[in-house]
């Protein structure tokens, strides 16, 4: 039995956490909020009181929300200074390839081994432990961490030697899906407009020319006009859109069609939609 800690036990880091109960592994849990911790504390896991507490386990994996969230927790907090060298750090989430660069740096300072590990999978996916893992950092830490990967993950994708070079992938990843969600939206307002039934387009579609979880998932949504409950909100979707936006900014590439999809997430937000699925932001096309 292995010992690993998860910070962040939201819709993605609880399923993570109890995969790793299922598979034996000694679970330490630390959560902003009491009520998911309490939740798998009650099937075996022990609850840290901080997060340098749960910084003491070899391996701690981490979900926070975004670049601040990361950022207060493990570089302004001070708690690096705390953590026994050695230990091996995995951010699960979703940030910009700067902070990445930021983090990686705070931990070589303080000789705790860091991997970015972003997943590819919405929460059925976390929770049937079928996630694509994509992971990038150096290759013993890569090793050291593969047994668990291999328990919250269907795939492993080593992508490189430097943590950003996954986070940038994963960035990548969500910009198509966002190109894929406002392309249906489109689709189907046409279609629609012409007495097409959505569903009938959305299913002749995903089993002929645009088969899989994509098309098919979020092309279902939005014919049925299905947002809640949110795997992924709006809010989330807008903030890796512009992560995507800075990233091509950085290498001075443009890409015009994120930049009309910002215009199209502002205004599903301030429609009231960024508590609903990102796949709301097809409601943005004219019906």
């Amino acid at each position: 039995m292995s010992s690993i800690a998860v910070i962040g036990l939201g819709a993605m880091g609880k399923p993570i956490a109890r995969n790793l109960l299922r598979a034996g592994h000694d679970v330490v849990v630390w959560n902003r909020s009491d009520g998911p911790a309490d939740e798998l504390a009650a099937v075996g896991a022990r609850r840290a009181v901080s997060v340098a507490e749960a910084m003491q386990a070899p391996v701690v994996f981490s979900v926070l929300s975004d670049d601040r969230a990361v950022a207060e927790t493990f570089i302004d907090s001070g708690v690096l200074a705390q953590t026994p060298a050695g230990t091996v750090h995995v951010n699960l989430a979703t940030v910009s390839t700067g902070l990445a660069g930021r983090v990686g740096a705070a931990h070589a300072e303080h000789g705790v081994g860091y991997v970015a590990a972003p997943v590819f999978g919405r929460v059925p996916v976390a929770e049937a432990g079928a996630l694509n893992v994509l992971a990038a950092g150096e290759d013993a830490l890569l090793d050291r961490v593969q047994p668990f990967f291999d328990v919250i993950g269907s795939r492993t994708w080593r992508l490189g030697d430097r943590p950003e070079q996954a986070n940038i992938v994963k960035i990548l990843g969500n910009y198509l899906i966002a190109c894929a969600i406002q392309s249906l939206g489109e689709a189907v307002s046409v279609a629609e407009g012409a007495g097409v039934d959505s569903g009938q387009l959305v299913e002749l579609l995903t089993s002929t020319l645009f088969p899989g979880p994509v098309y098919t998932g979020y092309g279902s949504m939005i014919a049925e006009r299905r947002y809640q409950p949110a795997g992924f909100s709006t809010v989330l979707g807008r903030k890796d859109l512009h992560l995507a936006l800075d990233a091509a900014t950085d290498q001075g590439i443009p890409l015009p069609i994120g930049q009309l999809l910002r215009a199209v997430f502002d205004e599903a937000i301030a429609d009231g939609r960024g508590a609903d699925d990102w796949a709301a932001i097809a409601e943005q096309q004219p019906r």
